[in-house]
């Protein structure tokens, strides 16, 4: 089956997927085979792998090649995946960017490095990447200055845009950035290529981004269902049926939200949901006391119950 590749038209969720490792810290492919067939199961439009929330800096080469191969054999052309591939060097962003579209992924997405300090730094750290993938590669911004420290303008990301086709999405992490969404928007009535954008930060600001034009999120919040439920009800013209489900899950997303600890807390509903076998987060990374159980506990439980009041 030939691969779809990733273009301006992408929409709908694309889950960021969890890394799942065995009690003993080596990677559970088992459990990556479950988290494909949950999050197709829940109806998303795509996966991307080796993302931020997905520790990919914390994997060997080795463990991130039969990652990503494990996975992209298993989604087998269902849904579009998309691979994270940055480095601090383009060599090995460059092979494993090749290795993930010759296995299959649809496109690459790339973070800048940190410290570049100005755009024009950043333009021709662009550059490069783009020089080194070449034109069949489609790629993905991810504009993410929280972590990367490396913020873009707008007439910036337009230039590059304007001057690399294969750039075909934005990953919209700006905190905050709705009025930056608003203007990416704008520009297209202006001449400029329309990209896709989806919305990232755990889709903490989803329903006010979807009405500033994005596309969808890319995300990975442990109850995709919502993230799609809530995309879908948005583009039939149901906003208030949008925002009424995602405030039922608000608790949970906001939780999530919670800088170095949220991804434990989400591996934690992942195994609590049943879809992965151990909720190990690799080191450095946080790990849940009592407390921070029961109080997951006492929130799923709330959430759990504003969707059944929704519902009823």
């Amino acid at each position: 089956m030939t691969v779809r590749l990733l273009d301006e038209s992408a929409e709908g969720v694309f889950i960021i997927s969890a890394t799942p490792f065995s009690e003993n810290g080596t990677l559970d492919l088992q459990s990556a085979d479950r988290l494909v067939e949950f999050y197709i199961e829940k109806g998303v439009s795509g996966v991307t792998i080796l993302g931020m929330m997905g520790e990919a800096q914390k994997l060997t080469s080795d463990e991130s090649a039969a990652f990503l191969k494990r996975v992209l054999k298993r989604v087998d052309n269902r849904v579009q995946v998309i691979v994270g591939v940055s480095s601090a060097g383009l060599d090995n962003l460059a092979s494993l960017a090749k290795q993930s579209m010759d296995a299959g992924a649809a496109g690459v997405m790339v973070a800048p490095v940190s410290g570049l300090g100005t755009e024009e730094k950043l333009y021709g750290y662009f550059r490069q990447v783009f020089a080194a993938l070449g034109t069949e590669i489609p790629v993905c911004y991810q504009d993410y200055p929280f972590v990367t420290g490396s913020e873009i303008s707008v007439p910036a990301f337009n230039r590059l845009v304007a001057d690399y086709p294969q750039l075909v999405m934005l990953k919209h992490e700006e905190w905050p950035g709705l009025n930056k969404l608003s203007l990416v928007r704008k520009a297209v009535d202006n001449g400029v290529r329309r990209v896709s954008v989806l919305v990232g930060n755990g889709g903490l600001y989803l329903p006010q981004e979807l009405a500033r034009g994005a596309d969808g999120a890319m995300t990975g919040f442990a109850y995709p269902e919502m993230l799609v439920e809530v995309v879908r009800l948005h583009k039939a013209g149901e906003q208030d049926r949008a925002e009424d489900l995602f405030d039922a899950y608000l608790p949970l997303v906001r939780h999530e939200q919670q800088p170095g600890f949220g991804l434990a807390l989400r591996k934690e509903t992942l195994f609590r949901r049943g879809v992965i076998a151990c909720p190990k987060v690799r080191a450095p990374g946080a790990t849940l006391n009592s407390t921070d159980h029961d109080e997951l506990s006492r929130l799923i439980r709330r959430v759990e119950k504003n969707v059944r009041a929704l519902a009823s």
